[in-house]
């Protein structure tokens, strides 16, 4: 059974810093493709990085050069670093796994950006 658990977060100023991590457990992780994505009140889920299992990343345009998604295969770890927060950036932050046909969830961080 695969577990996905996220930590960092927090309450960080607008135009700060913070990074993101999410731990997996399971052999199967560099087989993997993982992702980052986030949920703001009152909206949907969205994507937000995606890295695949050879390390290729993909981005929504609205994090581009902000954001950079990696991985550490040897300990079944995924970050998220995020630069230049804006307020509207405030959510949830999900991390994501896929490993056809099986899509794994964790439960989520908070990002609170303030003004």
């Amino acid at each position: 059974q695969v577990q996905l658990v996220e930590s960092g977060g927090g309450l960080v100023q607008a135009g700060g810093s913070t990074r993101l991590s999410c731990a997996a457990s399971g052999s199967i992780f560099s087989d993997s493709a993982m992702g980052w994505y986030r949920q703001a009140p009152g909206k949907q889920r969205e994507m937000v990085a995606i890295i695949t299992s050879g390390s290729s990343t993909n981005y929504a345009d609205s994090v581009k050069g902000r954001f950079t998604i990696s991985r550490d295969n040897a300990n079944k770890t995924v970050y998220l670093q995020i630069n230049s927060l804006k307020p509207e950036e405030t959510a949830v932050y999900y991390c994501h796994m896929v490993l056809p046909p099986r899509v794994y969830w964790g439960q989520g961080t908070q990002v609170t950006v303030s003004s």
